[in-house]
């Protein structure tokens, strides 16, 4: 009989990729890990690994076990879903991964209803970023994800994740107070006059900052690209110190004040905010608890209306 925990290391290796990447995310040393892959190999009593350079890989009937193991893991999560359906109270741990904006816009409340109305129920949450985000959720690392889209920007899609979408952000030019900067920015009616200006974006690779590149090029200039970071309450900082300007969020704005003067762009964009489950776990009580009561608190959300068009 092959071992189901044995089995579900082989399946992190395919996904993964290395011994040391599962051994990191199931909290194992590399040792632990090839060794219980070294009893799943006895135990079938077929090769399911050969070194290639200084990898393993995967042999064809290493591929096919994989392939059932998948099975046998949403199979086991239906079961647990089931198990919990037929509970009086709602209980047990959802792990969660959030993006940053949606951790200060959304979580405090949603955590503090939640402690409230379930007491029993533990809710563990890491900010993440949302591409390496939905496929830790796919992964089995997370339960729930909250995550973003940017226009034109597709996120991954990975089989078997059920996603809901929850808001839609507007997407704004933010600008630093009137009388900053010798009043530099006083004047700006349309996002060309903002083209000799110093900006902040978030790194290379983010969703956001491909689309800001992109509106940018569009509008006819190249942005003087000073200041990068992915924290966007850094962004708020910047711009109303008058150090830069930068594309916000609506969301980035909730709840707090802010010297940051927003102005509508044309065509008015948006990001979509949006949750994912496993399609296997969709069913359980407790992660669709936290997940409505994550929706319920983004359509409370009242960010503050811009205060003109581009």
């Amino acid at each position: 009989m092959l071992e189901m925990k044995r089995l579900r290391l082989l399946w992190e290796l395919q996904t993964r990729g290395t011994v040391a990447a599962v051994a990191e995310a199931l909290s194992y040393t590399p040792s632990a890990v090839s060794q219980q892959l070294s009893l799943l190999e006895r135990e079938a009593g077929v090769p399911l690994l050969r070194k290639s350079g200084r990898q393993l890989e995967l042999t064809p009937a290493a591929r096919a076990l994989v392939r059932e193991t998948e099975h046998l893991l949403a199979g086991l999560e239906r079961a647990e879903a089931a198990l919990h359906r037929n509970h009086s109270r709602i209980s047990g741990t959802v792990r969660v991964a959030v993006f940053q904006t949606a951790m200060l816009a959304l979580m405090p409340q949603t955590l503090g209803r939640l402690r409230e109305r379930y007491p029993e129920l533990r809710v563990e949450m890491v900010q993440y970023e949302p591409k390496s985000a939905l496929r830790e959720t796919w992964a089995r690392a997370f339960d729930l994800v909250v995550a973003e889209q940017y226009p034109h920007h597709s996120t991954a899609h990975y089989t078997g994740l059920d996603r809901e979408v929850i808001a839609r952000d507007a997407l704004q030019l933010a600008l630093p107070p009137a009388d900053a900067a010798g009043g530099a920015f006083a004047n700006v009616t349309r996002l060309q006059d903002v083209a000799d200006m110093p900006w902040v974006v978030e790194q290379p690779g983010a969703a956001s900052r491909h689309w800001a590149v992109q509106l940018c090029r569009s509008a006819g200039f190249e942005p003087d690209i000073r200041y990068e970071t992915p924290d966007l309450q850094a962004h708020v900082r910047l711009v109303e110190s008058g150090t830069a300007v930068a594309f916000l969020p609506g969301l980035v704005h909730g709840g707090m004040e802010s010297r940051v003067r927003r102005l509508d762009l044309e065509g008015a964009p948006e990001r979509t905010i949006f949750t994912a489950v496993r399609e296997s776990m969709g069913s359980h009580p407790a992660q669709n608890a936290v997940r409505a009561e994550i929706v319920r608190q983004a359509s409370l959300i009242d960010t503050p209306e811009a205060v003109g068009n581009l």
